[in-house]
């Protein structure tokens, strides 16, 4: 930027998202029901996997052992996401002046591959079970997935309302996954005591499994997209250059950046040459509320320059006239 030019004006309203965004906090989760909706996640969870060692002790099964190893990654997904929230309304510092919000971006990018290396791991179990088939074990197994079912699903609808902020869909999804294939367990279960074919419990695998990953998927490019600055979806840049452009005064529009402070708050920083040096007070704030009611980007910084100094900006295309 082009601190020097006194024309140099920054519009920040904060950083609380204007209502009807796909990046506004009107969509997410308060966050006094953010860190309740955690906490009970977390310790319905923890009991979950205890129950689940404890089960499969008694009842002689590595499979419950397993997968209560497996919930406890999803534990440790749930904490992930509720730190990154926690962190994220940490106040600015003097070294971190964006303050903490990109770790909700580094959260959900680590919960999606969380969730893609499980079910990397599942799919490997399945394909050894489809080649050598092992029995299901009795009931009490049925019965502990019913309960998974039960726990996950009940997890998961906690973090309903959140979704468009890619963290809780992070968090949301680890227990939609749980609670689908637990379901699949139950299921595969009663359908083998039935018909005695032990095939059924890895072909069931695989499908929730391929299944889960075709809903993680999204998540795992959007992360990686954040993590990189990508311009966030649901955002055309190309449409706020030519609505930027269209206001008058402004002869240009050049150096323009829109990135995800962090998975519910967008930013942008933006070039805007306008001439008439009368203009800069009306241009300014015009500029603002199109971002912020057309756009609903409320995170702004936007740098006016005269004729002269837009043509001598290095930040400007080459080959513009």
């Amino acid at each position: 930027m082009h601190s020097s030019h006194p024309e140099h004006r920054h519009g920040d309203h904060g950083h609380a998202q204007a209502c009807g965004h796909a990046h506004g906090h009107a969509h997410l989760l308060p966050d006094g029901g953010l860190d309740r909706a955690m906490a009970i996640g977390v310790g319905l969870n923890t009991l979950f996997v205890v129950a689940e060692i404890v089960c499969g002790f008694f009842a002689g099964s590595l499979a419950l052992v397993a997968d209560a190893g497996h919930n406890a990654g999803d534990v440790i997904g749930l904490l992930l996401a509720w730190g990154a929230s926690w962190l994220a309304r940490r106040p600015p510092s003097e070294r971190y002046t964006w303050g903490f919000r990109r770790t909700t971006i580094y959260a959900a990018l680590a919960n999606a591959v969380l969730l893609l290396t499980a079910c990397g791991a599942i799919l490997w179990e399945a394909a050894h079970r489809l080649r050598t088939p092992e029995p299901v074990a009795g009931l009490l197994v049925i019965a502990v997935a019913t309960i998974g079912v039960v726990i996950n699903t009940a997890t998961a609808l906690l973090f309903m309302r959140g979704q468009r902020d890619a963290n809780v869909r992070g968090a949301f999804l680890h227990m939609a996954a749980d609670a689908a294939i637990s379901a699949g367990v139950a299921v595969a279960g009663i359908l083998i005591l039935v018909t005695g074919m032990a095939w059924i419990d890895p072909v069931v695998s695989i499908a929730i499994t391929m299944a889960i990953v075709a809903g993680t998927w999204g998540l795992f490019r959007e992360s990686v997209d954040l993590a990189l600055d990508a311009v966030p979806r649901g955002i055309e840049t190309g449409a706020i250059t030519t609505a930027l452009a269209a206001i008058p005064g402004v002869e240009e529009v050049h150096d323009l950046h829109v990135w995800g402070a962090s998975t519910s708050e967008v930013s942008l920083t933006v070039h805007l040459v306008v001439p008439d040096g009368t203009a800069h007070e009306t241009v300014l704030p015009a500029a603002e509320a199109l971002l912020r009611e057309r756009f609903h980007i409320d995170h702004t910084t936007i740098q006016l320059e005269p004729a002269a100094a837009g043509r001598a900006c290095v930040q400007r295309p080459a080959g513009t006239l």
